[in-house]
């Protein structure tokens, strides 16, 4: 097996881990689209666990969770938390050690402070993006070395916090959105469409669910450089909308994430093939 993930393999997929496809995909959600009035379909404790595979090769897990609010300068933020590794096996070949934590308003409408620390294989990087709503720039930084900052528009979002504010929204077949984001570099509108609501099996259990197709014209990298590539994702057509399944495909493979645990949500029954199950040894 060990001949199938050379480092040439490994890199790239883990250049464009589960981390930054989610972040990818929930890039281009909402900007007009009516916000659900009811509750927020989640809250502080909310942990969503992923088993990655490429080519059906067992690579890692992701991990989802919202963290209590936080207080920054006498100001309250929702904080939410991204962690993403290798399996032992591919520890080996390219170890991944990643964390993104990313910090909105408690309306959830923007960023205001973006945070990256990273280790893929021998390189390192520790990003910090501030958002500076008063000038409407955004400030990047890595390891303390800034660059020029950006402008960025009403409304704009790290790749990460995205994610929870296309949970507020109400979605539907066919329906194309857009959003402006960021990641301290550059400042971009990307769209989707919801392609239709379909049934996703897991586990033999089946769920109902949107399938959602990112516009990949905007995206640099290897999805760049493939006419072909193409990202679903899969949420749950209820108050949840939860992420349960996410494929790309390029030209060096196929990746896949799916959901294998999901703890303390939001007080609805969901599947139970999906809350608390426990990841395999």
């Amino acid at each position: 097996m060990e001949s199938l993930l050379t480092r040439r393999s490994i890199t790239p997929r883990f250049n464009f881990t589960f981390a930054f496809i989610v972040a990818l995909i929930v890039t281009f959600f909402g900007f007009n689209k009516t916000i659900k009035a009811d509750a927020l379909p989640f809250y502080p404790g909310e942990k969503l666990t992923f088993r990655l595979t490429w080519n059906f090769i067992p690579a890692g897990t992701a991990i989802l969770e919202v963290l209590p609010m936080e207080n920054i300068n006498g100001v309250k933020y929702h904080h939410f938390v991204m962690t993403t590794k290798t399996n032992s096996f591919v520890d080996r070949i390219y170890k991944v050690r990643n964390r993104i934590d990313s910090y909105t308003d408690q309306d959830i409408t923007r960023t205001v402070l973006y945070k990256k620390n990273e280790l893929e294989g021998d390189k390192r990087s520790n990003t910090v993006v501030t958002f500076n709503w008063k000038d409407k720039e955004a400030q990047y930084s890595n390891f303390g070395k800034q660059k020029t900052p950006v402008p960025i528009l009403p409304g704009t979002f790290d790749p990460f916090s995205i994610f929870y504010y296309v949970r507020l929204l109400d979605l539907e077949e066919d329906l194309e959105i857009i959003r402006p984001v960021t990641d301290g570099k550059r400042c971009v509108i990307g769209k989707a469409k919801i392609i239709k609501k379909t049934t996703v099996t897991l586990d033999a259990k089946k769920h109902e669910a949107y399938l959602i197709e990112p516009e990949l014209k905007n995206i640099r990298g290897v999805f760049a450089k493939d006419k072909n590539a193409k990202i679903r994702l899969w949420v749950t057509a209820d108050q949840r909308q939860i992420p349960i399944k996410i494929k790309s495909k390029i030209k060096i493979g196929s990746f896949t994430g799916v959901l294998i645990s999901a703890e303390n949500l939001a007080e609805e029954k969901i599947p139970d093939s999906i809350v608390a199950r426990r990841m395999p040894n």
